[in-house]
């Protein structure tokens, strides 16, 4: 053995003498290639810009962010890793097909063969105070930049409007029909679906803690299995067409992303790859994202990379989660579905940071709801990176349907209730009556759905009432929806809180809205009447509609006057913005207004009071309504609110 090792160390020796002898001597034919390639017109220099030259997230590249962390699926790397990845290619002349191929599946998954359900989950106290828009949008006090409107308006937008961006994705299929290695789907196989009326099933800010730093990918599967568990999808079946998102706020740090050279990545939760070990889940496997807070870190991961100043700060957001939902309906359990044979690659790394204006490039791509910029994704049946595709089933249309609600985050004290609308729409085939239910984990509140039944395209209203006994905390309402052999879900959070005696966090110096309930746009401001804060209801710039912040209270002791102080910034006129505020006597069920609409500017407060009735309980609201005018934003500043005998 020590004769065979002596002599394979001669032979390496001669090998590296021979090779240094043909560098001396000439240029040796690989690097002759690879001049000749430099100096040809649209050579492989430019491969950055050719969707036939993609990169190779495999181990065998130690540029890529995938380079030992093979469970990095799907890796969008940043504009700046991705060139020194492509220059190591290049190096080495790897040049593969880009056509894609069947993985078999993984516990008989391979794509998305159903209605999508994207579930974002908005994870660890980093995000700060949580607010909801007028039109159901979860918003966060650290996210300043509106990224986490913009994603959860991108998953509304998805698969209305006519947007053909989806359809590409179509044309991928599992099912024990499908071959190992097939390129194509054979007659009758079920395809990827289309996400008719949008897939986004709910939204959750879990802010039972705070986000680890940096979080492993155990940590960010075991969250994304907690999600599931909020949500109520407890079984296998209810996660087989389900993929979760797990949003990181500004600056976190999730799988070392900041120094990893990438903005984000796919997984499943059985992965045992994963830095921390496979994570358990007893609901079957969950797909998930790791979306880190991308616009930390600017033009590497995208800004402006499609539209130029304010109108392209969130380009890359919607850019890197679109690349990371396309490969989870393609290759949900990876990498059981659809990818390159020769290096690993899904269908959107395939076409990742090619520029705009160039074939395949990335684009705006317009929705029912408005245009995000998006990547092209590769299209096996036309060989190219495409930004749209005509949309390919898998036989005649049976019927189906989506479910979603509006808002899905609701908040009350007890004593109260409030409501969410309840949505269908129809996504295959014709419209059915839909069968509706609804049910509250754990016991406590009570819920209905009016109507109980409706054809589809139609809403029903779900009313959430806790008593006074109810306990406060946070409980969760499982809509489900029958029609036929179909059953689709969504989710709500109810978040309960108690009727305080007296007036709660009246000053606003806990620096949130803790025992207030708010709608639309509502933010802690920092110029207050007394103290360091006050709440901002409205904004500095346009908003649409009423925004509100609401408590109810009982009366201590003896009758008394409830006060507040107010201070409001409204250069339109009262006829189209206002703050007005109202005070319902729960007690009696008669409610007043105590301040009538008013519109004017002022650095100075005003203060309003009006007598209260002991042992009554009251909701106070005070609101600020916009019209939603570019040239002249509404907003009130409100603080001091008491009670005093």
């Amino acid at each position: 053995m020590q004769n065979l090792l002596s002599e394979a160390s001669v032979q390496a020796t001669r090998m590296r003498r021979h090779k240094r002898k043909q560098v001396i001597l000439g240029v040796s034919l690989p690097v002759f290639l690879l001049m000749f390639a430099i100096l040809m017109p649209g050579s492989m220099a430019a491969a950055h810009e050719s969707p036939n030259h993609t990169f190779n997230p495999s181990e065998t590249n130690p540029y890529s962010p995938a380079y030992r962390h093979t469970y990095r699926h799907g890796v969008v790397p940043t504009i700046t890793q991705l060139s020194k990845v492509k220059s190591y290619q290049q190096a080495h002349l790897r040049v593969a097909s880009n056509t894609l191929s069947y993985g078999g599946g993984i516990d008989g998954t391979g794509v998305t063969s159903g209605t999508e359900k994207v579930y974002l989950v908005f994870w660890g106290t980093q995000w700060g105070t949580q607010s909801t828009a007028g039109n159901g949008n979860l918003t966060f006090s650290n996210d300043s930049l509106g990224g986490a409107p913009h994603v959860q308006n991108l998953f509304k937008g998805l698969g209305t409007g006519n947007e053909l961006w989806s359809g590409t994705m179509t044309q991928y299929c599992d099912g024990p029909s499908v071959s190992t290695g097939a390129t194509s789907c054979p007659a009758g196989a079920p395809h990827v679906g289309y996400p008719a009326g949008g897939p986004l099933a709910g939204v959750w800010y879990d802010n039972s803690a705070s986000e680890p730093d940096p979080a492993s990918g155990n940590q960010l599967a075991t969250e994304a299995i907690t999600a599931a568990g909020h949500f109520g999808n407890t079984t296998t079946a209810s996660n087989r067409y389900s993929q979760y998102v797990i949003l990181s706020a500004t600056g976190t740090n999730p799988d070392n992303y900041q120094s990893g050279g990438f903005c984000a990545w796919h997984d499943y939760n059985g992965d045992s790859f994963l830095s921390g070990g496979a994570a358990s889940s007893p609901y079957g496997d969950i797909a998930f994202t790791n979306l880190p807070y991308a616009l930390d870190a600017g033009a590497s991961c995208g800004q402006n990379f499609v539209n130029s100043g304010s109108a392209g700060t969130l380009d890359g957001y919607t850019i890197i989660e679109g690349h990371e939902y396309a490969e989870t309906v393609t290759d949900q359990n990876p990498a059981g579905g659809w990818t390159n044979s020769s290096n690993g690659e899904e269908n959107g790394d395939e076409c990742a940071w090619i520029n705009p204006g160039l074939p395949g490039g990335s684009g705006n791509v317009s929705m029912g709801n408005g245009s995000y910029a998006m990547q092209s994704t590769w299209s096996n049946d036309t060989n190219e990176c495409a930004l749209s595709h005509p949309l390919v089933t898998s036989g005649p249309a049976t019927n189906d349907f989506s479910l979603n609600a509006t808002p899905t985050s609701l908040s009350m004290t007890t004593g109260g209730s409030t409501t969410s609308a309840v949505g269908t729409a129809v996504t295959s085939g014709s419209a059915m009556t839909i069968s509706l239910s609804a049910g509250v984990s754990p016991a406590g509140p009570t819920v209905a759905l009016s109507p109980t039944s409706v054809m589809a395209g139609n809403a029903s209203t779900l009313t959430v009432s806790a008593g006074s006994s109810v306990t406060p905390g946070t409980y969760s309402v499982i809509v489900t929806g029958t029609e036929g052999s179909v059953t689709h879900y969504t989710s709500i959070s109810v978040i309960v809180t108690s009727a305080s005696r007296g007036i709660s966090n009246g000053d606003f110096e806990s620096g949130d809205f803790t025992g207030w309930n708010t709608t639309g746009t509502t933010s802690i401001g920092t110029t207050a009447h007394a103290g360091r804060y006050s709440a901002k209801v409205g904004a500095s710039s346009p908003t649409s509609g009423d925004s509100t912040i609401r408590q109810t209270f009982t009366v201590p002791g003896q009758t008394g006057m409830l006060s507040f102080w107010y201070r409001m910034s409204c250069r339109d006129m009262v006829r189209y913005d206002w703050a007005m505020t109202t005070l319902k006597d729960n007690s009696t069920g008669r409610t007043i207004t105590i301040l009538p609409r008013t519109c004017h500017t002022s650095a100075r407060w005003t203060r309003v009071s009006v007598r209260v009735t002991a042992s009554h309980s009251y909701t106070l609201t005070l609101v600020n309504h916009d019209d939603n005018h570019a040239g002249d934003p509404t907003y009130t500043l409100f603080d001091d609110v008491t009670l005093n005998a």
